[in-house]
């Protein structure tokens, strides 16, 4: 019998989630966390064989309450079942500890299978999940030098670029040719995006 935590904040879909479970033979669903922090303090005390988590709780996000209980209980396994698909949950939830990450909107026996491959130490996840890695891990790494992260940084802070050649001691057309890279690099066309896009990839 693999023992379940299902964590979700919205009762429907708990709810939904609980009885598709109980269905089963071979699942029992030992309890049910509403936040982040429920599902961290309700994993350490009933010891599942595996959490069924989702990723926006109020609180505490799925990824951190991953990350702590396994901290914690290293045994016990997350199985990630939420609505966001973005690359970048992705792998926060991967680099939290989560042993798969399938969507809510994926078929019941998706699901299921999902949580018994987890339950025995296997990798669980959907087709479109594992597209997005594998296209994120085949991307070079976008690196800015010293000095387009520096120009970017100050573009952040909302520096004009007169501004930013003040600062760097520069003139304003070196400052434009550092921009300009920056786009380059990022692949986008403008300030904005360009700092946007820097902060999402860790950059500044």
């Amino acid at each position: 019998m693999i023992r379940v935590l299902v964590a979700d904040d919205h009762q429907i879909v708990r709810g939904g989630i609980v009885a598709l479970l109980a269905s089963t033979d071979d699942i029992e669903v030992v309890g049910e966390a509403t936040t982040g922090l429920e599902a961290v303090a309700l994993a350490l005390e009933l010891t599942p064989d595996l959490v069924l988590m989702d990723l926006r709780m109020p609180g505490m996000d799925g990824d951190e309450a991953t990350s702590r209980i396994l901290k914690a209980a290293p045994a016990i396994r997350v199985l990630i079942l939420t609505t966001y698909e973005s690359d970048n949950s992705i792998l926060t939830a991967i680099e939290a500890g989560a042993s798969g990450y399938l969507l809510k909107a994926a078929p019941q026996d998706e699901i299921l299978a999902g949580i018994r491959s987890v339950a025995r130490g296997e990798v669980a996840l959907a087709p479109s999940i594992a597209a997005l890695l594998v296209k994120r891990l085949s991307t070079p790494a976008t690196t800015l030098s010293p000095r387009e992260t520096e120009v970017l940084t100050l573009v952040a802070a909302g520096n004009s670029n007169p501004a930013i050649a003040a600062a760097l001691f520069v003139s304003e057309a070196t400052v434009k040719t550092h921009l300009l890279h920056a786009f380059e690099k990022l692949g986008v066309s403008d300030r904005t995006r360009a700092v946007t896009r820097a902060m999402e990839l860790g950059l500044i």
